[in-house]
């Protein structure tokens, strides 16, 4: 399996509508169009014989392949290092205004910085999954690969009548394979589009040079929009840019990945496709976007909740809203089975759309009130008609809450009483309340307080477990979830209770390992999935503002610390880490970059309040297991309110 390249050892374009990963060895891997859950054009990433790919890199037998990029920017920069000379690639996709179009563009500009360089190119689409065969029409200004739904076009950036500096072919398969060589200081590159076959000219290096210069400036001055001045920017900015990367600005959705079918647990079946729009994600994407400044984005995201609420789409049981949407806010997911691709390094089966779209759910309900209740404070009001389908929503919730459901981890081993999903109908409740009272609008509150405070009630006589001595992930079961780390972020309970800190206390010793977080124990819980799964980096950013609330701030900024160690070159996360250290699972993942986010301020907030020379201290104790000392927090901790992010 040495032909595919560690998750990790890639970084992400995009254009807001789509995007494409880029291998430190100059290889887009994966590239799906025009949308990002539509059928791949280039996904080597998940069969590297089958999928196509577009490389571009050194013939030189040995080269050092580096990545950075361009600063402030998704520009993304890809270095050779040879004995020979110094080559880069920069990959970027012209950032494409809110209407939905089926053109997008990738710009590979090709340079030698130093010595000389003979570059090698392949070019070797496979349109729908493989699926689809094309034909291809190659002259002296570029290519075009046409297949019987799909086209692609590749221009030569080339100055008119400029000096050819190397040769291509086109193989039995249709692809397309060369090489030329560059001596410092000259540059050529390809301009890479989708959509319908266009005419083949070359783009001359003013035109390429001008695109670059409009990228630049775009992400630039959007990033400019931030308002956040703590002790980590240059790694929120990079997961601020990322997750914008990951929104489609027609409807404006977060995609919880772009990518499909990245294994959980090499080898493993646990491979799904992220490229949806979760609730959840949304819900959480607005306290980290608000956190940062960016309003713009939160807005967004909230007209599309709000208009998930307008369409009422769930059906057969599982509520008002369906866990996860389409980009564009459909909800039909079938998933269905790749069963001619392999997989990453033999990951089957690879999957595409996701059967969880059905499932029951319940934690979103509080997770999307909770956003409006956030984003009405920031000024994000709604109308009459918004407080209509919040009050219609927290009326379902009055009357369903007390069911078993599948939970946040979406798990397929059958439904519980989740703890976490009864919490966060509390929050949905508790929320609404607060913002009926606040703005005088009407709503039954007689009913909605009184079905709160049983939901309150519940937990603390079912949920919590006697024997652990903390709160457990479903109450025929003393297991415990990382999910639960969230119960002071919302006030459910304070930092400082007697009953918090034993709850910690517990998940340190089971669920944590070193500075890496578990999201549950599988074996102790069977979830209906065979095989295992690393760390959730989701769950140690958790734990981060967990730690930092109550107080334990020197332990908070370790782990934090330890954390980003984990990120790959250019600053990306996945969903988990191996227990090796290898990032696993969907990459980039839009979870991990907002609760890192949001465990960044959280962290900055808390120490500013608690600066070290007033700080409460931390002691340490003997280790009781072989994974380390614990400590155990002093006084001093602030005290929560209501709304433990406000």
């Amino acid at each position: 399996m040495s032909a595919y390249p560690l998750i990790a050892d890639h970084g992400l374009i995009g254009d807001l509508q789509t995007a494409a990963l880029v291998a430190t060895d100059g290889s887009i891997d994966w590239f799906c169009a025009p949308r990002f859950d539509s059928p791949s054009i280039f996904g080597a990433l998940l069969d590297s014989e089958k999928g196509g790919r577009f490389r571009v890199r050194p013939t030189a037998p040995a080269f050092t392949g580096k990545q950075l990029y361009f600063p402030d920017t998704a520009l993304l920069v890809t270095r050779f290092l040879t004995e020979a000379g110094v080559g880069e690639v920069t990959d970027f996709m012209p950032v494409t205004d809110e209407q939905e179009t089926s053109r997008h563009r990738i710009v590979r500009m090709i340079r030698c910085v130093r010595g000389e360089m003979t570059f090698a190119f392949d070019i070797a689409p496979r349109f729908d999954y493989g699926r689809e065969p094309h034909q291809v029409h190659l002259t002296d200004a570029g290519a075009v690969f046409e297949g019987s739904h799909t086209a692609l076009t590749v221009r030569l950036i080339l100055e008119p009548g400029e000096e050819r500096l190397g040769a291509a072919h086109v193989d039995a398969h249709g692809d397309i394979h060369g090489e030329f060589t560059l001596r410092a200081g000259q540059m050529r590159g390809v301009v890479v589009e989708t959509g319908a076959a266009g005419q083949l000219h070359p783009v001359p290096v003013g035109e390429a040079w001008r695109l670059f210069d409009e990228t630049v400036d775009f992400w630039e001055a959007w990033l400019g929009q931030s308002t956040y001045a703590g002790r980590w920017r240059e790694e929120l900015n990079r997961s601020a840019i990322t997750l914008k990367l990951m929104t489609y600005a027609p409807s404006g959705g977060l995609v919880a990945a772009p990518t499909a079918g990245l294994p959980e647990q090499i080898g493993g079946e646990r491979n799904w496709d992220y490229r949806y729009t979760w609730i959840r994600d949304a819900s959480f994407s607005v306290y980290a976007l608000l956190g940062m400044g960016f309003t713009g984005e939160a807005a967004a995201l909230g007209r599309w909740l709000r208009d998930r609420l307008d369409e009422q789409a769930g059906a057969n049981g599982t509520g008002p809203l369906k866990i996860m949407y389409r980009v564009d806010g459909s909800s039909d997911l079938s998933e269905e089975v790749l069963a001619h691709w392999e997989g990453y390094r033999g990951s089957a089966p690879v999957r595409i759309g996701n059967g969880a779209a059905d499932q029951l759910q319940l934690d979103i309900y509080g997770e999307a009130i909770d956003s409006i209740y956030f984003a009405d404070a920031h000024g994000i009001a709604m109308g009459h008609e918004g407080w209509q389908r919040v009050c219609d929503l927290l009326n379902w919730v009055t009357d369903n809450w007390d069911q078993p459901e599948e939970g946040i981890w979406e798990t397929r081993g059958g439904r519980q009483d989740f703890t976490y999903g009864r919490l966060m109908n509390w929050v949905a409740l508790d929320r609404g309340i607060r913002l009926a009272t606040l703005h005088g609008r009407p709503a039954p509150l007689e009913r909605w307080r009184a079905e709160r405070d049983a939901i309150y009630d519940q937990i603390m006589e079912r949920g919590w477990s006697p024997t652990r001595k903390a709160f457990r992930q479903h109450y025929r079961t003393d297991v415990l979830d990382a999910s639960l780390l969230r119960m002071s972020t919302v006030g459910f309970i304070t930092p400082t209770d007697p009953m918090w800190i034993s709850t910690l206390e517990a998940m340190d010793s089971e669920l944590v390992t070193d500075s890496l977080v578990y999201r549950y124990d599988p074996e102790a819980s069977p979830d209906g999935l065979r095989g295992s799964e690393g760390t959730f980096s989701l769950c140690t950013f958790d734990y981060v503002s967990s730690l930092a609330r109550a107080g334990q701030l020197d332990k908070a900024r370790e782990i934090f610390e330890k954390m980003l160690t984990y990120a790959n070159h250019v600053g990306l996360y996945s969903e988990e880490i191996a227990l090796t250290g290898e990032q696993i699972g969907n990459f980039p993942q839009a979870f991990t970059h907002l609760s890192l986010i949001d465990a960044a301020i959280t962290l900055d907030r808390e120490l500013d309040l608690h600066p070290p020379a007033t700080a409460r201290r931390e002691s340490w104790v003997p280790p009781s297991r072989g994974d380390g000392a614990r400590r155990v927090a002093g006084n001093g901790a602030r005290p929560a309110t209501a709304d433990a992010r406000a």
